[in-house]
């Protein structure tokens, strides 16, 4: 009997202009526009194997081995019935393998649920693999539809480079979906450093955050009318640009009114700590030292839902972000330094010229349990057999 299976991987996105909210928490509406770039899968992504077979009696799913329950009418059950009328109502003239049921692996290269946007690439990789399995000619547009529905920000994962999730305005959402900006050959400079302050899962998830801000926030209701639509435009413009200070300027202001918003929540939600606090101080430290010498920004801030920090920053400034961040923040484990911006000697903890090292306070080994060096990256890939997650008797391999 043939096997049908399909791999694919998919990357994180990080968001510089945030969702945070929904106009219809079924169909994952956003109340405003978004938009975010896509990180390089080497550092990032989840891997999902799917696989169709008439002798599975119910559809199955594990996430990093264990087993996670498909909840009737829930998101996972959704993403999948979808692309299983996608694969129904297709002209495709293979064997008819949607009635059958599926065995689904994924696993992350990073932690889940930490605010590191592990739901946005699981659910783009579920939705990629799928459309693989059923050989779907569907674009990564009419493919995010359906990623929206599993987690919001999965739709910006089904493009490379930088990415807008346009909000959209029909009831039934067919027009809230994701649309490529720019890819990453316009603009391969861009870098990330991602401060992993914490790896713990968090204490308000999105779903409900968001949804008390809804409900209680008068600054949300200011963002979404007055706002987000300005930025979006400002923002596209300066990535088409390669402007880094525009870009810069814009991804720092959304954060800190994204979490201004949080807190504007009734009760309060406090996503950010005193790490996250006093990595913004390094930062707009670091940026003041280079307008006075005449300069542009050099660096930007930003925050989900969470207190990781992802740091944007042309290429050539990233050596110099390392060491000011491992001066304060000293590192338990050697820095994986995938682009050698160090060589042998390692990274020391240093400051530039003109730095008030007063902004801050350093912080013990642990404070920032690790630094992910990244860049923008593609959108999700078709991978092979070899590194298919379902072994022949259609259960998780043993990782």
């Amino acid at each position: 009997m043939p096997l049908y299976q399909a791999t694919a991987s998919a990357p994180v996105n990080i968001a510089c202009i945030k969702y945070w909210g929904k106009r219809d928490t079924k169909l994952i509406l956003p109340t405003n526009s978004s938009l975010s770039v896509t990180l390089d899968q080497d550092q990032l992504r989840s891997t999902t194997t799917s696989r169709a077979d008439s002798s599975f009696e119910k559809d199955r799913l594990w996430l990093n081995g264990v087993e996670e329950e498909i909840k009737s009418g829930g998101r996972l059950a959704t993403c999948i019935s979808e692309m299983r009328r996608l694969r129904r109502e297709s002209t495709l003239t293979q064997v008819q393998i949607s009635p059958y049921n599926v065995h689904i692996s994924s696993r992350n290269n990073f932690p889940t649920a930490a605010g590191l946007a592990s739901s946005a690439s699981g659910f783009a990789a579920l939705v990629s693999s799928l459309a693989a399995l059923y050989a779907l000619p569907a674009s990564p547009s009419q493919l995010s539809l359906i990623a929206r529905q599993g987690s919001g920000s999965a739709c910006r994962s089904l493009f490379g480079g930088f990415v807008a999730w346009e909000m959209g305005s029909s009831p039934d959402g067919s027009d809230s979906l994701a649309v490529e900006v720019a890819p990453r050959s316009h603009w391969p400079q861009l870098q990330a450093l991602i401060c992993v302050v914490s790896d713990d899962k968090k204490g308000t998830s999105s779903t409900s955050g968001m949804q008390r801000t809804v409900e209680t926030s008068a600054l949300l209701q200011h963002r979404i009318v007055s706002v987000v639509p300005e930025r979006m435009a400002a923002i596209s413009a300066a990535i088409h640009a390669r402007d880094f200070n525009t870009f810069a300027r814009i991804t720092m202001q959304d954060s800190n009114q994204f979490h201004a918003v949080a807190l504007d929540t009734d009760p309060p939600i406090f996503y950010m700590n005193d790490v996250s606090r006093a990595i913004i101080a390094l930062i707009v430290e670091y940026n003041r030292v280079a307008v006075e010498r005449g300069g542009s920004l050099k660096a930007a801030y930003t925050f989900d839902a969470g207190p990781n920090a992802v740091i944007y920053a042309p290429e050539e400034n990233l050596k110099e972000i390392v060491e000011l961040i491992v001066r304060y923040f000293p590192q338990a484990d050697t820095f994986k330094d995938p682009f050698g911006l160090f060589g042998a000697a390692g990274v020391r903890g240093k400051v530039v010229e003109g730095f008030n090292e007063a902004v801050a306070k350093p912080f013990g080994v642990g404070a920032v349990k690790g630094l992910i060096h990244t860049r923008v990256g593609d959108g999700p890939r078709v991978l092979g057999v070899e590194e298919a997650l379902l072994g022949p008797n259609g259960l998780p391999k043993v990782a």
